[in-house]
């Protein structure tokens, strides 16, 4: 089977930079905005274009610009496409595309693909994105023993990779995966420079038309273009990621014209504000992102399906996503979104319902009630979440203790050391109902018979069988409560009308800068 085809590629241009000087105080003073490039006729000539940039309104700030030993997905949604290359690419619709591979070939049982590079592909120091790059990641990667836990979950399938010739590359799996495609569409697939040997945590060496300027801790980041770029030229000289803690702010600065894009609208009910096209344009669409009640399996309380059972009956989640989200996205009832193939609409498994949800508990021995500990992440969806979520629980004697962390420390103390009894998060990665099946992840979830039908579904013999029985693991966990899945999160995406080229679907975890454009 061979997939893609090969894309041209026009020359590299370059437009005129102005000093960076003037760059820091634009950014100083807030101003950072999109110029659409101009020029005046004179004299038979032309004017140089001048300086474009682009501001970009954001919630979710990297604690690091590295994304193999940082789980947060604010990383990716920086530099994945736009920095660091991946050989195939997922694109609005969910599918697969050529990146730095032009086309590939998968073996008639599975085990092995066969990448054809795109000639000329090369990294911003000028060295070759070829075969001997693409194995040394794979080696890197396998070597690595400090890799965040979903990465070194979605390597293990990996054998080994070795160069057929200078464009063609071949990697091995230990068995046929569903998933490994579209891992290496993300953060597993990111192509590094082999030679580079700075500091990952602050700077970058990918093949994108962008790399990272700056990281100012608490304010942004700035992508500059790549000079040394081997295919269609970055369309802005500087692209300013700014992070707002406070989601009023962030509409006031793209009110006040401080901003051309919100990347995910992050209160709703704001939208009205965004109403006149002759200003702004608003993208809405579905994303991958499941906002999850997770539940700490290691609990004694939360081990036990019939406390589960009764914390997901007690939550009309319909009225939490019309209070959290104003009504804005898609009710779901199990670790699915509804542009994975093997969606099924479970959200009415568990229809609302707090009488019964007492006598569960009661069946479970909490007649008397019990207290859990709720601790989120400072970010609207997660804090509003949570407000409904305890004023629901306690209407079944559940006392929720709710404690808020900015988000490094929600990393830190939720993600890595499993230090709560719920959360929520939006779990934004395509494709994740495998992280149930995996133990060490930070649910601790550890359903035997999950982790045995979900990999039966990943090594099944052909795709249409191993999206049947995926669809069967989705609705076995749903069955389970294994976390209570309030709602998927809309792509809302506000723009000045000015800017085009925003995709309506997130389908991946960046926000993908090269199909963007200002006039």
């Amino acid at each position: 089977m061979t997939y893609g085809a090969a894309t041209s590629r026009r020359p590299r241009s370059r437009s005129i930079r102005t000093l960076s000087v003037l760059i820091g105080l634009a950014l100083a003073l807030g101003l950072a905005a999109c110029t659409p490039s101009t020029s005046s006729p004179s004299g038979g000539g032309s004017e140089p274009e001048p300086e474009r940039t682009l501001a970009v309104g954001a919630t979710l700030e990297p604690a690091s610009m590295d994304p193999w030993h940082n789980p947060a997905a604010s990383i990716p949604q920086v530099l994945l496409y736009n920095v660091y290359e991946t050989l195939v690419k997922v694109d609005s619709n969910g599918e697969i595309k050529p990146l730095l591979a032009q086309a590939w070939e998968i073996s008639p049982d599975r085990l092995t693909y066969t990448f054809h590079l795109t000639p000329g592909a090369k990294f911003a120091s000028g060295e070759p994105v070829d075969a001997d790059a693409v194995v040394a990641n794979i080696d890197r990667l396998k070597a690595d023993e400090e890799l965040t836990p979903t990465l070194k979950a979605q390597l293990a399938v990996v054998s080994g990779a070795k160069a057929v010739d200078t464009h063609q590359v071949e990697i091995t799996l230990s068995h046929p995966s569903l998933m490994w495609l579209y891992d290496m569409s993300s953060t597993l697939g990111m192509m590094l420079d082999p030679g580079y040997t700075g500091d990952l945590n602050t700077t970058s060496a990918g093949s994108g038309p962008y790399e990272v300027a700056s990281h100012i801790q608490g304010d942004s980041v700035v992508l500059g273009d790549n000079t040394n770029y081997w295919g269609n030229p970055a369309r802005f000289d500087e692209v300013t990621f700014r992070y707002f803690s406070d989601p009023n702010a962030m509409n006031a600065a793209m009110l006040s014209g401080d901003l051309d894009i919100i990347s995910n609208l992050q209160a709703p009910d704001a939208l009205p504000q965004f109403a006149d096209t002759t200003q702004y344009t608003t993208i809405s669409g579905t994303t991958n992102g499941e906002v999850v009640l997770g539940l700490n399996d290691t609990s004694k309380a939360l081990s036990k399906l019939e406390v589960r059972q009764a914390l997901t009956m007690a939550i009309n989640r319909k009225d939490l996503m019309d209070t959290v989200w104003a009504g804005q996205g898609t009710l779901i009832g199990t670790m699915s979104v509804p542009t994975d193939p093997w969606y099924e609409d479970l959200s009415g498994l568990y229809p609302y319902d707090p009488e019964k949800a007492k006598a569960l508990l009661k069946e479970a021995g909490y007649e008397k009630g019990l207290t859990l500990r709720l601790r989120v992440p400072v970010i609207p969806y997660a804090v509003k979440s949570a407000q409904f979520v305890a004023s629901q629980l306690r209407d079944i004697g559940v006392k929720v203790e709710t404690e808020e962390l900015d988000f490094s420390r929600w990393i830190d103390e939720v993600f890595t050391n499993g230090d709560y009894d719920m959360t929520i998060v939006a779990h934004v990665e395509a494709r994740d109902l495998g992280k149930f099946a995996d133990k060490d992840y930070y649910w601790h979830y550890g359903d035997e018979k999950f982790a045995a039908m979900y990999n039966a579904a990943v090594e099944a013999a052909d795709e249409d069988q191993g999206v049947a029985e995926m669809k069967a693991a989705a609705r076995y966990l749903a069955d389970q409560c294994a976390a209570i899945w309030l709602f998927a999160l809309p792509n809302l995406v506000i723009t000045k009308a000015t800017v085009t080229g925003i995709p309506q679907n997130a389908t991946t975890l960046s926000f993908d800068l090269t199909t963007i454009t200002s006039r």
